[in-house]
């Protein structure tokens, strides 16, 4: 029998998402430079870390949580009602980033779940770039 190594199950499976998703959003809610992406939230991050959590337990090769309760994630649909530019999609990245170094996994792998979060998050971008004069 053949065990399908997914990143899911190599980082740690869903306890270590749960910490990966804390840590997120403490960086969010804490780091002055990602005030932009903080103030798109409520008050209450409560659900965000749940659709979050959902999330990537799919996506990360898990249990398709997210699919299961709210569908095709459609991300950059759900995410058009707010203004993403370069700047909030580098301040989304700069808390993934944080909280993914506090994960203890294979350099590779996390490397590898950075490469594919940047190219997530520039999907997500829906404003044109300002112009300089």
């Amino acid at each position: 029998m053949t065990t399908n190594k997914t990143p899911y199950s190599l980082i740690g499976g869903e306890q270590i998402i749960l910490v990966l998703v804390d840590r997120f959003y403490f960086y969010m809610d804490t780091l002055p430079e990602a005030q932009g992406i903080r103030d798109m939230h409520q008050a209450n991050l409560a659900s965000a870390k749940d659709k979050l959590f959902k999330f990537l337990s799919g996506w990360l090769g898990g249990p398709n949580l997210f699919i299961e309760e709210f569908g095709n994630p459609m991300l950059r649909a759900r995410h058009f009602p707010f203004a993403i530019g370069e700047s909030e999609r580098d301040q989304w990245l700069l808390c993934m980033n944080k909280a993914l170094a506090e994960m203890t996994m294979d350099l590779q792998l996390r490397t590898t779940i950075q490469n594919a979060l940047q190219q997530l998050a520039t999907h997500m971008i829906n404003q044109e770039p300002a112009t300089k004069y």
